[in-house]
């Protein structure tokens, strides 16, 4: 067992907050895209910049409290299988640095009050944060988890509702005044929605291909123990080729909102993840640890990915729309080079590690 840390950084343990953090960038997206084309006279509204920082505050506060606490429920209920794989062994309730109840109370409560704190702003908010925090918690935690290997498909849910959170909050003022929490007034927060869907299937099951057999020896059915490397590789692609379907959408659908400019970038963002999804090779030698090294450099691409569809999302709604096609020639040329930096940037830090460790 490790030195106890402060109940602070217990609490973030149990929030799995950098996991939290990612998703919520993507409401943080949907909110500045939605408030830059309500500038632009895109879609209706009237928002002032001011406005989108409330909007953002909000959001990111009530979406963090709502996963989190899921995520502390969540370990609460994984508290028997947890300390039966390397990634989760040293959460704060297998190293005994606090009680299943402690944890659960608290999980209980951040949840509910990061709901509630979407209700002043409109009540669709709060009903997509608290259907989310009840979905991940009983039908992906409790039924889903150790019964299905499509556990993560369907469990994907709850973890894409976050851009249409976003979206609600920032256009609360003209969002359709119905009882369907559906009828967001436009189609493109369900559009993200199945963005990030689509995605959740080959990130997780990179994941699980990289640490291959871990769930299995635990009961938790992933895909790769139940179906096999290869069947998992055939379907993580057919969610590739759906993901570049869905960037094809703006062409066939102008009804969609989505911007034909981001449509290309999304189309060749897709293409660049999927190469890393296609060179997985369930023959090839395993490093140290007995795990796949090419699943595990997919897993990390597929956490690019979807920020850099963001980025493009936000990206194109902000740029001139007379001269839309230029910025987005300029952004294609501008992602390999940011990559490649941040490439030899992790490098070098790894290096100057590797070094003081040596010391």
């Amino acid at each position: 067992m490790s030195d106890k840390p402060s109940l602070l950084k217990i609490y973030l343990q149990l929030m799995k907050l950098r996991v939290v953090i990612l998703l919520q960038i993507t409401a943080i997206c949907a909110i500045v895209a939605h408030d830059l084309m309500v500038r632009s006279d895109a879609i209706q509204g009237d928002r002032t910049w001011m406005d989108t920082l409330q909007a953002c505050i909000v959001t990111l506060v009530g979406g963090t409290l709502a996963a989190g606490g899921s995520n502390a429920i969540n370990m609460v209920y994984d508290r028997d299988i947890d300390p039966g794989m390397s990634r989760t062994r040293t959460r704060p309730i297998p190293n005994g640095w606090i009680s299943p109840k402690h944890a659960l109370v608290f999980g209980i409560i951040i949840s509910i009050l990061g709901s509630i704190i979407f209700l002043p702003f409109h009540w669709k908010a709060a009903f997509w944060s608290f259907f989310s925090v009840v979905f991940y918690v009983f039908v992906y935690t409790i039924w889903l988890k150790r019964r299905t290997p499509q556990n993560i498909v369907i469990g994907g849910i709850a973890g894409s509702t976050p851009p249409v959170i976003g979206w609600i909050v920032a256009s609360a003022a003209t969002i359709p005044d119905n009882m369907n929490p559906f009828d967001l007034g436009s189609p493109i927060p369900w559009m993200l929605f199945v963005l990030i869907f689509l995605w959740t299937p080959p990130h997780f099951w990179a994941l699980a291909l990289y640490r291959s057999g871990e769930y299995a020896k635990v009961g938790v059915p992933m895909l790769p123990d139940v179906k096999g490397a290869e069947r998992t590789l055939i379907e993580s692609k057919i969610y590739c080729l759906l993901l570049l379907a869905l960037g094809s959408v703006p062409f066939f659908w102008p009804e969609s909102g989505l911007p034909e400019a981001w449509g290309l970038l999304a189309s060749l963002i897709t293409i660049w993840y999927s190469f890393s999804v296609w060179k997985i090779n369930p023959e090839e030698e395993l490093d140290s640890n007995g795990r796949m090294p090419l699943a595990f450099a997919s897993f990390m691409r597929s956490l690019g990915y979807l920020a850099w569809m963001f980025i493009a999302f936000v990206y194109i709604v902000a740029v001139p729309s007379e001269n839309v096609w230029y910025f987005a020639i300029a952004f294609i040329v501008a992602v390999p080079l940011v990559n490649t930096f941040a490439i030899k940037w992790k490098d070098s830090a790894n290096k100057k590690h590797r070094v003081l460790n040596a010391e």
